[in-house]
């Protein structure tokens, strides 16, 4: 009976396994939406009274962003785990939404190149993608190492400058201000790991249809 079960088991799980993308996309573009909620939050904190919460900015700039990289990076995950896709390894650049949205916006490329406002959305996307390829597993060493001590390094400086941005309210001996430090390095890490994706090594396939198109 437990082998009877076991097989029936194994042949239901097959064609949930082949066709799981839109499931997969689904769930990146859920996280991704959460993700950027969060990180949202981490910005409105720094930003204090100053903090204007629109239309536009937050729902397009910023969630739309999330939700599109995190869908980007759910398919990515379903190509990965079905012996991958020709060029499908440039879904790395997904987490490029987050610098290509906000500058949408009315204004928004003059204030990057004259005042610098908009480069933060700029540093988030590069780090997403160097963090990804550091931990990825898959690439030259030297390469992910160097990757991965900027990487290190700009995260610890955005934790550690909560309490210069933000004010004495979020000084790193306050609760305020250790949980606004929490929420900035955990979110960029999640990133991070979630933007390793499409650099990570292919999962083999059984099925010659869809092996026949994957790239290593």
């Amino acid at each position: 009976m437990y082998v009877m079960q076991t097989e029936t088991d194994a042949v239901d799980t097959e064609p949930h396994t082949r066709h799981s993308a839109p499931a997969t996309v689904l769930v990146g573009a859920v996280c991704g939406l959460a993700w950027a909620a969060a990180f949202r939050s981490y910005m409105a904190e720094i930003a204090g009274g100053a903090s204007r919460i629109e239309w536009y900015g937050t729902f397009v700039g910023i969630l739309a962003a999330g939700v599109i990289t995190g869908s980007l990076l759910g398919l990515a995950e379903h190509f990965r785990r079905t012996g991958g896709r020709p060029h499908w390894r440039w879904l790395a650049l997904a987490p490029l939404s987050f610098a290509i949205l906000p500058l949408t916006m009315e204004g928004a490329l003059e204030a990057l190149f004259t005042q610098g406002l908009g480069g933060g959305a700029v540093a988030v996307a590069l780090i997403a993608i160097a963090g990804g390829f550091a931990v990825s597993g898959r690439g030259a060493l030297w390469a992910r190492i160097v990757c991965g001590v900027l990487t290190v390094a700009i995260i610890a400086g955005v934790v550690l400058s909560v309490p210069g941005v933000g004010g004495t309210r979020l000084a790193l001996d306050q609760p305020r201000g250790v949980w606004v430090a929490t929420l900035a390095g955990t979110c960029l890490i999640v990133l991070c790991l979630a933007s390793s994706i499409p650099f990570r090594r292919v999962v083999p396939v059984r099925d010659a249809s869809v092996a026949a198109g994957a790239t290593p």
